[in-house]
């Protein structure tokens, strides 16, 4: 396996963890930087620690949709590296400001990362195995893909739309007609079919969808392999078991821009209009009143990728021996303790 495979991505979601070692060591290093994430970093770190104290007079829930989601990937975060919260609260500013560009530095550079391999492999993902894209796309110029080439304007059509519809391709393709972050492109439906009766069908669980993930959270070579193959990788290393919301909204986002004709990945880009892209995603997935459909999602992400985890196994069997041991010991505490002893 290549280093490449083994290199821990941090995108933003917790689920891609650091060593406490490796954060240690940084608090000292001088780090100077005008890249945005950087500079969002540093604002996430203070502001975190700052909100942290407003919440011992203020309920979370009394706070705007947007700062309690900001909230609960900080804390998130903190939960995800032992002595990161004691550190960032008993340090000095200039701490708690380093740790800030630290995580943008890092969010900023696995992003690049994942944005730059995507580019290319996605490519092959695009038809069946043993056929190729017809007309050829190139793998590292991007200009003839999104509304410009059949196949990739087909996945990225937003659902409820028509792409074999010559006026409907034409006037995507002129930008006439202008897409939203929040119109989803049929690529995030399985087998690229949008149920309009039955909206949460297939929703979040295509192939594409499936094969990016693998790549950029248990290692390129998963892609081709096995589901066993995902007990190695970037998601093993770092302690991930199971789907995280975060990290599907990630997947979604980074397929988006690698097939889109987009040259830099930019917030206030209008043609994949990512940032809201992004966030309406999760908004669905964090909606209570979906609660029941984003378990079910999870769930079937979590055994899909991570078969060997325990958040993925499935019931007991009715007949076994564990469920008929498990049913007597039920049984017998119904009847009070005296019957246990």
């Amino acid at each position: 396996m290549s280093d490449n495979e083994n290199h821990p991505p941090f995108s933003g979601d917790p689920s891609h963890k650091h060593s406490s070692s490796a954060l240690h060591s940084g608090l000292h290093k001088k780090v100077a930087s005008s890249n945005p994430l950087v500079l969002h970093g540093r604002h996430f770190g203070r502001t975190g620690i700052l909100r942290l104290e407003e919440l011992q007079d203020t309920l979370i829930e009394d706070y705007p949709a947007d700062v309690r989601w900001e909230h609960r990937v900080f804390t998130d975060l903190i939960d995800s590296y032992p002595g990161l919260l004691d550190r960032l609260t008993n340090g000095e500013e200039e701490d708690v400001i380093h740790v800030g560009e630290l995580m943008g530095k890092g969010a900023s550079g696995a992003r690049g990362d994942d944005t730059k391999t995507l580019k290319s492999v996605v490519l092959e993902w695009l038809v069946p195995r043993g056929q190729v894209v017809i007309p050829p796309l190139s793998r590292n110029i991007k200009s003839d893909r999104g509304f410009n080439h059949e196949v990739t304007g087909a996945l990225l059509c937003p659902a409820g739309l028509d792409w074999l519809n010559a006026e409907t391709k034409r006037s995507l393709k002129s930008s006439e007609t202008a897409v939203r972050g929040d119109q989803w492109p049929m690529f995030l439906y399985a087998g690229y079919v949008y149920d309009s009766d039955d909206l949460w069908k297939g929703l979040l669980r295509s192939e594409i969808l499936i094969f990016g993930f693998k790549h950029v959270f248990t290692s390129p070579s998963s892609v081709e392999r096995e589901p066993k193959a995902t007990r190695s990788g970037n998601a093993h290393l770092h302690g991930m078991k199971s789907m995280t919301k975060g990290s599907l909204a990630y997947i979604a986002m980074q397929v988006q821009f690698s097939l889109s004709l987009s040259s830099i990945f930019s917030h206030t880009d209008t043609v994949t209009d990512s940032k809201n892209f992004y966030h309406s995603i999760l908004d669905l997935l964090e909606d209570p009143d979906e609660s029941q459909e984003v378990v079910d999602l999870m769930t079937w992400w979590t055994r899909r990728i991570f078969p060997n985890s325990s958040c993925s196994q499935q019931s007991i069997s009715t007949n076994s021996a564990l469920a008929k041991i498990r049913d007597k010991r039920a049984a017998l505490r119904e009847l009070g303790p005296s019957s246990t002893t």
